[in-house]
């Protein structure tokens, strides 16, 4: 059985001679005891002519010694041939030396045992799988979540494959800048643009958000002052979402969606103050004539966006923003085949719902304003986050916090703890970890928590931690739009080095 083992595994060589010749020493002595003995000859056949040890068939266990395995079968051996000398000698003056004979058999093997052990290497334990590789094939992902009881959340996917997009630009080169001004958005994305021709129409949509972002920042602030806080139409307006809309949910919404819509470049706009995804019409007005020089292939992007997150805290002057995603428009549709099977939609829906319900894999662009003590525009473009501040004075975003990087290990944790005993067991053990320190870091974390996405999101982006929405008992799938807010947040997380996740799945490669 010694030959089913790999030949690095195999106990040494020297062991097993010692073994064999601990075995001839001890026939030699009950050969020499059997010649001693006439009447003893026929038994001397019947033990010297037996094998001493009987073949033994072994399962390969990496966890137990094959050495003891053979040493066991040995002694079962030596114990049977003791067994059958008594047996056969029980009327004959020679049972004594016989049995000397088979207990030096039996003190051999011990002895070599004893002195002398077999190695033998244990097979190396498997690590744990850590992924799975699939054919590239385009299917889709489904994942569906729901509690199986008060404190279980259970989680059904579909795991497949669909064609990615290997997304990679050039990051821009300022070989100077200006002291006075810095490096502003509008110089950023030209660069982008010269760096990366394939871009270059993305330069005419970040002018127009950001002209909306300084837009939305005068209307936060003056909000106030020009009667423009509380509830739509007195109240009871309500958005798709199912959250009652305020004055300035619908401003901001339609100062975004026309900004976007104005630069030519979007195919289609989706809100969520909006109850669907609008198409944009992207032809020339016919004064322009049809005598020009460059043919421009308009509506190329997709864009998704929250107008103003957090608007609950706007009428008390605490920060809010405006999160928004970029898609661009292909053919890869990611939704099944049977997904608008019994809806009642026109065509044009459809193909609305097939460029907009995206995963945020398919991002090409994210980011977010933040409208506080400063105006911040945060946002990432696939090769890492940079963040730009309004100098209201010439009204330009200027860079100031280039290539953010997420620290390593942060101590705040952000999250609305008033949910803590809808939450299940392990969210509730996590938080407790970060609570008392009793986490991998060892850090006693502190709690912050702003209750505006953005806001809480920003500061995660440049002190570190944790910011997080969990399930619960109410919200069974957590409360995060993942179209408007967890998907592009995402992006800009993963890009500055962080990760995000459901606690189930990573959240940039579910489908909306």
């Amino acid at each position: 059985s010694y030959n089913t083992y790999p030949r690095a595994e195999r106990p040494q060589q020297a062991s097993q001679l010692l073994h064999v010749a601990a075995g001839i020493i001890g026939l030699v002595c009950l050969g020499a005891v059997a010649a001693s003995t006439p009447a003893a000859a026929s038994l001397y056949n019947a033990v010297a002519t037996k094998p001493m040890v009987t073949p033994v068939v072994m399962q390969r266990v990496a966890a137990q010694s094959s050495a003891s395995v053979l040493y066991a079968a040995e002694v079962q051996a030596a114990q049977a041939d003791v067994n059958m000398v008594d047996q056969a000698t029980s009327s004959t003056n020679a049972a004594a030396p016989l049995s000397l004979g088979a207990l030096a058999v039996l003190l051999g093997a011990l002895a070599v045992k004893f002195f002398k052990d077999a190695q033998h290497k244990p097979l190396p334990i498997p690590e744990p799988l850590k992924s799975v590789v699939v054919p590239a094939v385009q299917k889709v992902v489904r994942l569906s979540t729901t509690m199986a009881d008060s404190r279980t959340a259970v989680a059904m996917m579909a795991v497949t494959s669909e064609k990615r997009k290997i997304v990679g630009i050039k990051s821009p080169v300022f070989a100077e800048t200006c002291d006075q001004t810095g490096i502003t958005l509008s110089r950023f994305m030209l660069e982008v643009a010269r760096a990366n021709p394939d871009l270059q129409e993305l330069e005419s949509v970040f002018a127009s958000i950001q002209t909306a972002c300084k837009t939305i920042a005068k209307l936060v602030k003056r909000s106030a002052i020009d009667g423009m806080t509380g509830l739509q139409a007195g109240g009871g307006a309500v958005n798709v979402q199912g959250e009652e809309q305020k004055k300035l949910d619908v401003i901001t919404n339609d100062v975004l969606k026309r900004a976007l819509k104005f630069t030519g470049r979007m195919g289609v706009i989706a809100s969520e103050e909006e109850d669907t995804p609008v198409e944009v019409d992207t032809r020339a007005d016919e004064s322009y004539g049809k005598d020009v020089l460059v043919e421009e292939s308009g509506g190329k992007y997709i864009s998704v966006f929250d107008p103003l997150d957090g608007s609950s805290n706007v009428d008390a002057g605490i920060p809010v923003g405006t999160i928004f995603g970029i898609f661009a428009e292909d053919e890869d549709c990611k939704l099944s085949d049977d997904f608008f099977e019994g809806k009642d939609m026109t065509e044009a829906m459809k193909g609305c719902l097939r460029s907009t319900l995206k995963p945020g894999n398919s991002l090409v662009a994210a980011g977010y304003a933040l409208y506080s003590s400063a105006t911040h525009f945060v946002f990432t473009l696939g090769a890492g986050v940079n963040g730009f501040t309004l100098d209201e004075s010439i009204g330009e975003f200027i860079l100031t916090h280039p290539n953010i990087k997420v620290p390593p290990r942060g101590k705040i944790y952000s999250i609305n703890e008033a949910n803590r005993a809808n939450w299940d067991a392990p969210m509730q053990e996590y938080i407790d970890g970060l609570a008392s320190g009793k986490n991998r870091g060892k850090k006693v974390y502190t709690s912050r928590y702003i209750g505006s996405m953005v806001g809480d999101v920003h500061r995660t982006l440049l002190y570190g931690g944790v910011f997080g929405y969990p399930a619960d008992k109410k919200n069974v799938n957590g409360k995060l739009r993942l179209l408007y807010e967890a998907a592009p947040m995402s992006f800009l997380i993963e890009q500055a080095g962080g990760k995000s996740t459901t606690g189930l799945t990573r959240i940039m490669d579910i489908p909306p």
